[in-house]
């Protein structure tokens, strides 16, 4: 196994194409044992080089409510009545601490997500 830390952006090309060529390996094998190394080397790189932003506040709220299948009366035990959602929703107001917690206690959204400056 010739494994090297990832340095460059063309050893980071490199990395990829050959945890491509291993996704179909076996666990506990070398090949598998190879892509567990190859892919945290990659994540440490990406975590460095391409750090990821939280989403909006309200993105985050909207995605939430898509992926779940959720309506703004679905919103009411977390932010308060229906206009009050709207508020939200539409940036006219800001996400209250209590509204924040309630909506990462009951979806699970990030609170980082949800504190971030829009």
């Amino acid at each position: 196994m010739n494994i090297r830390p990832i340095k460059t952006e063309s050893d980071y090309r490199a990395a990829l194409a050959e945890v491509e060529s291993l996704m179909l390996a076996e666990p506990g094998t070398p090949e598998g044992e190879k892509l567990d190394v190859l892919t945290t080397l990659l994540e440490a790189y990406e975590r460095n080089h391409y750090p990821m932003d939280f989403p909006d506040p309200v993105d985050a709220i909207k995605f939430e409510m898509e992926r779940r299948g959720l309506t703004v009366a679905d919103l009411e035990p977390m932010i308060g009545k229906r206009n009050r959602v709207y508020e939200v929703l539409n940036h006219k107001r800001s996400l209250s601490l209590k509204m924040i917690w309630r909506l990462h206690e009951q979806l699970g959204i990030p609170a980082e997500s949800l504190i971030k400056q829009p």
